[in-house]
């Protein structure tokens, strides 16, 4: 279960991401990679409802983003697909909110 640091997440995504619609079938079934993350990869956010807010294809191709809603506005997990091996890549905790100086 590879958590991915800062770094290790910004180095897969792109210049111009793309929304994917709620509505479309994942590239593969993921949730089984979700449910086997350590809880402490959580920090103090509650993941269990496993509701994905948003999927975003990067521009190279070669990952898709899916950000797992929790109960806090603007803190997902972020599930970096590797779409050439059709696995998880890792995961990364992200709060939009401390990011920018929101909260």
């Amino acid at each position: 279960m590879p958590r991915l640091t800062e770094a290790e997440y910004l180095a897969t995504m792109g210049p111009v991401p793309e929304r994917v619609g709620l509505d479309e079938s994942p590239p593969f079934d993921f949730w089984p990679y979700f449910d086997s993350i350590p809880r402490g990869d959580f920090g103090e956010f509650d993941f269990s409802a496993g509701e994905v807010g948003y999927a975003w294809n990067m521009p190279s191709g070669c990952h898709q983003h899916v950000l797992i809603r929790c109960e806090t506005p603007d803190v997902f997990l972020v599930l970096v697909l590797d779409l050439p091996r059709q696995r998880v890549h890792g995961h990364h905790l992200l709060d939009l909110g401390r990011l920018y100086g929101t909260r």
